[in-house]
C-alpha cells in the first residue's frame, strides 16, 4: 500500500493543470512510451484503449499519449467519451492489454489527469506504475517531443460506447422504473455521453440534466461534487429521486423527494442491508474509509454487518476488500465498488444498482435510511505548499492531541493529504456540534499557519 516512492502517480493517477508538469506535452509523451514499452515486454504487439471525460483538453491529450504508446509498438484504439469505469470493463472484455483514461475526476475543468488500467480491468499496482515512472523521468528532457497540435486526433469507435450500455443494462436485466419520476445530474461530464441511451429502455421519466458539455463547464456547480443542486431540483420539480455524477462518472450520490442528499455511506447501508437478505455480502462485512460517518457503522451493527476501515481512496478499499474477501466497500463521496459486477467504482452502475434495489423493495430512499443517524461532521480543507507529514509539526501535532483527548468517546479526528491535490483535510465527528467545529477550526488554523499558501 507504499504510494510514498511514487512521485507522479497519486491515489488516482498523474493529474495536473493539462499543458503543466507533470501534465505537459514532453511528460504525455513520455507516458504514453514507458507503458508501451513495460506492455511490449510481456507482449509482442500491445493493444492499449483509450477514453476520455468531457475537457477541452482531452484530445490534445489522448494524441500525445496515443503517438507515444505508438512509438512504443502498442496497437491503440479509443472508445471516445466514456466513463472512468467504461475503460475498465472494456479493457477486460475485449482482451486489450491496458486501458487509459484521460480524466480529472471532479477537478475543475482546467486539470486533467492520466489513469491506467491494466488487462484485468484493475487499476495498475503501484510497483508497475514505478517501472513506468523511473522511464518517464529518464526520458523527460532527452527526447524529441512531437507537436501536439500536429498529432492526428484520435478516433473514437462508437460500438465501444453501445458495449458498456449493454453490460450496464444487463446488471439489471429486470429493472423497470415505470412510474418513477427521475432528476439525472450528469455533470456536464463523462455521464453525458452514456445517460440518454442508458435510461431511455428502463421506462418512467427521468430528466436529463447538465448533458450540454462545452470543454469548461464539467463540474461546474453541478455534479456529485454539488449534490444539493439535483437535491434542490428533485424538490421543486416533485421527483421520486435525484442522481448525481462526477465528472468521469465514477461516483454517484442520490437525492430524496424531500430533497435530502443521500451520500456514499447511505448507499453502502442500503446495499449492504439488501445484498446480505439475498445472501450476497460474504461475511456479513463491508469495506468503508476512515472518513465514513459513526453513524453508518452503528446502523450495520444494528443489521449484524461489520464493518471495516480503510484507507481513503478506491485503490486502498478494493486492497482491503480482496484481503477479506468483501463483496462490498466504498467512500462517503459516492464511490461504491461491487466487485461481483465490475472491477471499479462506476457511477451509473451504483444508480442502477440503487434504483433496482428501491423498485424491489417498494419503498422509497428515505424509508431505507430512515434509521440513519448522522453524527455531525466538518471537513475543513487547507491549502499547502508541502506535504510535510503533520506529526512532525509540534504546533499541529499538539491540537491533534488535544482534539483526540476531548472527543476521545464521542467523536474521531481524521486528518490527512488529498491524494490528488495540495490539500490537508481536516475532518472532524462529534457528538456536539459545537467541539466538533471549535477543534476542526483549531487543527486547520495550525496547519495554515505552518504551511499554508
Amino acid at each position: 500500500m507504499s504510494t510514498g516512492a511514487r512521485k507522479l502517480f497519486g491515489t488516482d493517477g498523474i493529474r495536473a493543470v493539462a499543458g503543466e508538469a507533470p501534465l505537459d506535452p514532453g511528460t504525455i509523451y513520455a507516458t504514453g512510451l514507458a507503458l508501451g514499452h513495460s506492455l511490449s515486454a510481456k507482449t509482442e504487439r500491445p493493444r492499449v484503449i483509450l477514453g476520455r471525460d468531457t475537457r477541452e483538453s482531452g484530445p490534445w491529450i489522448a494524441a500525445t499519449i496515443a503517438a507515444g504508446l505508438s512509438e512504443a509498438g502498442a496497437e491503440v484504439e479509443s472508445a471516445g467519451t466514456v466513463p472512468t469505469p467504461a475503460v475498465a470493463f472494456l479493457t477486460r472484455k475485449h482482451g486489450f492489454d491496458a486501458g487509459v483514461v484521460i480524466s480529472a475526476s471532479h477537478n475543475p475543468w482546467r486539470d486533467n489527469g492520466i489513469k491506467l488500467f491494466g488487462g484485468d480491468g484493475f487499476k495498475l499496482p503501484d510497483a508497475v506504475e514505478l517501472e513506468i515512472e523511473k522511464e518517464i523521468f529518464e526520458r523527460i528532457g532527452t527526447m524529441a517531443v512531437p507537436d501536439h497540435t500536429t498529432l492526428e486526433p484520435v478516433k473514437g469507435n462508437s460500438a465501444y460506447k453501445l458495449d458498456y450500455i449493454d453490460f450496464l443494462l444487463k446488471a439489471v436485466q429486470y429493472l423497470k422504473l415505470d412510474g418513477m419520476k427521475i432528476v439525472a445530474d450528469c455533470a456536464n461530464g463523462a455521464a453525458a455521453a452514456i445517460a440518454p441511451s442508458l435510461f431511455r429502455p428502463l421506462g418512467g421519466e427521468v430528466e436529463l440534466m447538465n448533458i450540454s458539455p462545452d470543454g469548461r463547464n464539467i463540474n461546474d456547480g453541478c455534479g456529485a461534487l454539488h449534490p444539493e443542486w439535483v437535491a434542490k431540483q428533485v424538490k421543486e420539480r416533485g421527483a421520486n429521486l435525484g442522481l448525481t455524477f462526477d465528472g468521469d462518472a465514477d461516483r454517484c450520490m442520490l437525492a430524496d423527494s424531500q430533497g435530502k442528499v443521500i451520500n456514499g455511506d447511505a448507499i453502502l447501508l442500503i446495499a449492504a442491508r439488501d445484498m446480505k437478505e439475498r445472501g450476497l455480502l460474504t461475511g456479513d462485512m463491508v469495506v468503508a474509509t476512515t472518513m465514513s460517518n459513526m453513524g453508518l457503522e452503528a446502523a450495520l451493527k444494528r443489521s449484524g454487518i461489520t464493518m471495516l476501515r480503510a484507507p481513503v481512496g478506491d485503490r486502498y478499499v478494493l486492497e482491503m476488500m480482496q484481503k477479506e474477501n468483501a463483496a462490498l466497500g466504498g467512500e462517503q463521496s459516492g464511490h461504491v465498488l461491487f466487485p461481483h459486477l465490475a472491477t471499479t467504482g462506476d457511477g451509473l452502475l451504483t444508480a442502477l444498482v440503487a434504483l433496482d434495489l428501491i423498485v424491489r423493495s417498494g419503498k422509497s430512499i428515505d424509508e431505507l435510511t430512515a434509521d440513519l443517524k448522522v453524527y455531525p461532521q466538518v471537513i475543513v480543507n487547507v491549502n499547502v505548499r508541502e506535504k510535510k507529514p503533520l506529526e512532525s509539526i509540534p504546533s499541529v501535532a499538539e491540537k491533534i492531541r488535544a482534539a483526540e483527548e476531548e472527543l476521545r468517546d464521542t467523536g474521531r479526528v481524521v486528518i490527512r493529504y488529498s491524494g490528488t491535490e495540495p490539500l490537508a483535510r481536516v475532518m472532524i465527528e462529534a457528538e456536539s456540534e459545537e467541539a466538533m467545529r471549535r477543534n476542526a477550526d483549531a487543527i486547520a488554523d495550525a496547519i495554515r499557519a505552518e504551511l499554508g499558501v
